[in-house]
């Protein structure tokens, strides 16, 4: 062979990896087209999506950027035709319960979206009627500069009537609802409530903490939960001096050096707000509305580089980017994770396993990814971008921020 073949072969050999690389980015943007085209095509006329071949195709990150917001863009279409006569009729329903609800819009609508306000009534274990003219007094209990009043009428007239299983489906359902049909922002939902409201908040901010952008509870009690879930969820507490049913002005102290220890040891974590109103007992005067306008200076981050999950007796099988396969969630256990550069640090019950949902906002997918828990690496390599996954994230985050790309499954040592 003489010199100029050589060079020739090498001239090859140095290009291939190049050539590999085009044709990936070739297919990645035949998926993204592939995807389009099936989407144009009218919901009940597509053929099963599980049949489609651009499903497991790798995507690059301005692909996979695309995908999400097609696939987020079909099921706003979805939601406004499927939604409307709901919202018309402003009734949630979950099984045979249903939760109406009302709303009020103040302001004007920014240019990213509504604020959504969420405000739960007091009263608990007592008649219809009562609890009815409870609800009546929320929808105009406060009232934001900007944004989404809304109060739900509870499904029931039990002693914890906002916070049984129920609640957070129907929460998930009302907060999708309005992201599209009323243009709220989803990274500035918010959650209140008053007494037996203010119950609600103690337990469903820290499960829910994931979807919402800041909390306030006001003369509630948080009976057996934990605060542990509000690593990254701004929490503020309002109980009159002298509210001493249920012993609500001393636990609100409690919470309130729980909080403190808590951000002293993770700064930065656990914002809280706390106020004990002076002479007041469990009315406040409204002196507590200020907890609106705190709750208004927060805005979600939906991939926190920390979080602590902690499970309430109400299951969840997913809590910002970790999820649990089906089967896997109980009551009161704990799971912390952290990423630090390109690795994922875990801690958790031996033998459980967590999907770990990922998108490049979280993590450079580009590069290999570590996964360890204490010394031992339990993952390490690169994942690919798909439409198979950012459509399993979709169904079951309900949310355009959770559409992950990739997942990694682990199980703890």
């Amino acid at each position: 062979m003489n010199k100029k073949s050589v060079y020739g072969w090498v001239i090859c050999i140095a290009w291939f990896p190049f050539y590999g690389d085009a044709a990936d980015k070739i297919a990645s943007r035949d998926a993204v087209q592939s995807l389009d085209r099936y989407l144009k095509i009218a919901r009940e006329a597509r053929p099963n999506i599980k049949t489609q071949n651009f499903l497991k195709i790798a995507l690059t990150k301005v692909d996979a950027a695309k995908v999400r917001n097609l696939l987020w863009a079909d099921r706003v279409d979805f939601l406004r035709k499927d939604r409307s006569m709901e919202m018309k009729s402003k009734v949630i329903r979950h099984g045979d319960l249903e939760m109406p609800f009302e709303y009020f819009v103040y302001g004007d609508k920014p240019k990213d979206g509504r604020s959504l306000f969420i405000s739960m009534h007091g009263g608990g274990n007592a008649p219809k009627r009562v609890n009815d003219s409870q609800w009546e007094n929320q929808k105009r209990l406060y009232r934001p500069k900007e944004g989404v009043y809304l109060a739900p009428r509870a499904p029931t007239d039990t002693w914890n009537l906002w916070h049984q299983g129920h609640i957070d489906p129907m929460f998930l359902r009302l907060i999708e609802n309005m992201v599209a049909l009323e243009e709220v922002n989803p990274n500035r939902v918010y959650l209140m409530g008053y007494s037996a409201g203010g119950d609600g908040v103690y337990q469903l901010a820290p499960r829910m903490a994931h979807y919402l952008a800041a909390a306030a509870m006001m003369a509630g009690h948080p009976n057996e939960t934990s605060p542990l879930g509000l690593r990254n969820l701004p929490f503020a507490i309002h109980v009159g001096e002298r509210d001493g049913g249920y012993n609500r002005n001393k636990v609100a102290i409690q919470w309130k050096d729980k909080l403190e220890k808590l951000h002293e040891s993770d700064p930065k974590g656990y914002i809280h707000y706390v106020r004990i109103h002076a002479g007041r007992g469990h009315w406040m005067n409204r002196e507590d509305a200020v907890a609106v306008e705190w709750m208004a200076k927060y805005n979600r981050n939906p991939y926190p580089q920390t979080i602590v999950w902690k499970q309430d007796d109400v299951l969840h099988d997913h809590f910002y980017w970790i999820s649990l396969p089906k089967g896997q969630a109980k009551a009161r256990e704990e799971i912390k994770a952290s990423i630090v550069g390109q690795e994922i640090r875990l801690e958790g019950p031996s033998g459980k396993k967590l999907d770990l949902n990922l998108n490049d906002d979280l993590i450079f997918l580009d590069k290999a990814v570590i996964v360890s828990s204490g010394e031992k690496i339990l993952f390490k390599g690169k994942v690919s971008r798909t439409v198979a996954q950012l459509l399993k994230s979709l169904k079951l985050y309900k949310d355009r921020a959770y559409i992950f790309s990739s997942k990694i499954t682990a199980k703890l040592p």
